[in-house]
């Protein structure tokens, strides 16, 4: 797993999550760190550098998850159809910024909102409303992460979770009626008033 940005403060991120960071590093002085932490448009220099980059390794890749946003601006286009035909028939390609594009893609050259495309042999798929595809897998989650907790402090004879007072106190809102967790209260005492 590979990742790229031009800010770059997200290298450590990537390291941290096991990743192999993929940077420009021919063209100096650059900082692509804008303001709330989003990327800022880059120099044309620099602009050519990525697409050298990512001409070099995207042929390896197999999936490529595409999310670069200029807020107020047209998605910044990171794949072209020459990149997507270096790619292995059955690679997939998700353009996250695809509802932010030109008509003509976002990210990816070719990508269209909502539908699959199918270019030299590379499936690109986006959606308009990405986060609405998600619930279903989101609350999946959610309830199997809740079960796993709970199995954990099952006891049979109770037929009941139980819970020891560190545990209990760290994870319980509320109990007979009242707000109990110690770091809820007072946030919701001062949006009540």
């Amino acid at each position: 797993v590979s990742a790229t940005d031009v800010r770059s403060a997200t290298k450590e991120q990537i390291l941290s999550l096991g990743a192999k960071p993929v940077f420009v590093e021919s063209v100096s002085g650059i900082e692509g760190e804008g303001e709330g932490g989003y990327a800022t448009e880059m120099s044309e220099e620099y602009q050519k550098a990525q697409a050298d980059l990512v001409t070099r390794h995207i042929a390896k890749q197999d999936i490529v998850i595409t999310t670069a946003l200029i807020p107020g601006r047209t998605a910044p286009r990171l794949i072209t159809e020459a990149q997507i035909a270096t790619m292995k028939p059955g690679s997939v390609i998700f353009d996250l910024a695809v509802a932010q594009g030109d008509g003509t893609g976002g990210n990816v050259e070719g990508s269209v909102p909502d539908q699959v495309v199918d270019l030299h042999g590379v499936k690109i798929m986006g959606y308009s409303n990405t986060p609405a595809h998600l619930p279903a897998d989101a609350s999946a989650l959610y309830a199997r992460n809740l079960y796993n907790f709970l199995s954990a402090f099952w006891e049979k004879e109770a037929g009941r979770p139980v819970l020891d007072e560190e545990i209990g106190n760290a994870i319980r809102l509320t109990q007979s009626g009242r707000i109990v967790n110690e770091r809820l209260a007072p946030r919701l005492a001062a949006t009540a008033v």
